[in-house]
C-alpha cells in the first residue's frame, strides 16, 4: 500500500502547480492535491476555514501517515494542521510558506481588469519572468474578474497575516524539510532562516536564482532535495 502524499497549493495556486512533483512521485506514492476551498461563502476566519477542510479531506480519505507539503498559504494550512494532528504526518515539507512574514505583492486589493498589472504581479512571483507563461497569468486574470473572489482573495490573505505561527513552531516534532528559492520575494530567504531556527527538527535547502514557487521552477532541483529527505 502507498503512503500518501498531499500537496497544498498557494492563494493563486492551482493543482498544475505540482506537475513535476506528480510525475516524480505518482509511482511510488498516493498522491492528494485538495484544492483549497478559497472562495467559498462561510462564517469562520478564512485560514482557519481551511485548515478544518483538510482535517475533514484527511478523515474522508483515511490518510495516514502522510507526507504533505505546502507553497505559500498552503504551508501555512500544512503547519497548522501538523501542530493540530502530529499522528496523521510523517514528514512535514514546506515551500514559501506564509505564517511568519510575506510581502503581499497584491495590494489591498486585486486590479480588476487591469491585465498588464496581473501579468507583473504573477512574474514577480518568479526569478524568472518567462515562468509566467500567457496560460498562468490568464488563469489568474480570470480569478480576479470576479468581485466576489477578489473579496475572498483579500479576506484569505488578510486572514493569514494575523495568524502568527512562530509560537507553535517549536512544538512540531515532526521531521521537516524546508526547500526555499534564494530569490524569493514574497516570503524571502530570511523568513525560511527563521523556520529553521524555530522548527526543532528542519533541514533547509536553499535553491539558487529560484522564486517563490520551486516546485515549478526548479522542478528538478525541488524533487532531488524532496528525494534525499524522503530517503531517510
Amino acid at each position: 500500500m502507498k503512503q500518501s502524499m498531499i500537496l497544498l497549493h498557494g492563494l493563486f495556486g492551482g493543482l498544475s502547480n505540482w506537475e513535476g512533483v506528480i510525475q516524480h512521485f505518482e509511482s511510488r506514492y498516493d498522491i492528494h492535491i485538495p484544492l483549497l476551498p478559497i472562495f467559498d461563502y462561510h462564517l469562520q476566519d478564512n485560514l482557519e476555514y481551511l485548515v478544518r477542510f483538510l482535517e475533514q479531506y484527511v478523515q474522508q480519505h483515511g490518510l495516514e501517515n502522510a507526507v504533505i507539503i505546502g507553497n505559500s498559504l498552503g504551508g501555512h494550512v500544512a503547519i497548522l494542521f501538523t501542530h493540530r494532528h502530529p499522528d496523521k504526518v510523517s514528514r512535514l515539507i514546506l515551500t514559501g510558506s506564509s505564517g511568519l512574514h510575506e510581502n503581499n505583492n497584491l495590494g489591498s486589493y486585486p486590479k480588476r481588469g487591469n491585465y498588464e498589472y496581473i501579468r507583473e504581479r504573477v512574474a514577480y512571483t518568479f526569478y524568472d519572468p518567462a515562468i509566467a507563461t500567457d496560460a498562468l497569468v490568464s488563469e489568474v486574470f480570470q480569478t480576479t474578474q470576479n468581485r466576489i473572489k477578489c473579496l475572498r482573495i483579500v479576506q484569505t490573505a488578510k486572514s493569514a497575516q494575523r495568524n502568527y505561527v512562530a509560537p507553535v513552531l517549536p512544538e512540531i516534532q515532526t521531521p521537516s524539510l524546508l526547500i526555499w528559492g534564494e530569490e524569493d520575494r514574497i516570503a524571502p530567504p530570511e523568513v525560511a532562516r527563521e523556520f529553521h531556527q524555530l522548527l526543532p527538527h528542519a533541514t533547509l535547502v536553499m535553491l539558487p536564482a529560484c522564486g517563490h514557487a520551486p516546485m515549478m521552477e526548479r522542478p528538478e532541483e525541488f524533487n532531488r532535495a524532496l528525494e534525499e529527505f524522503l530517503g531517510k
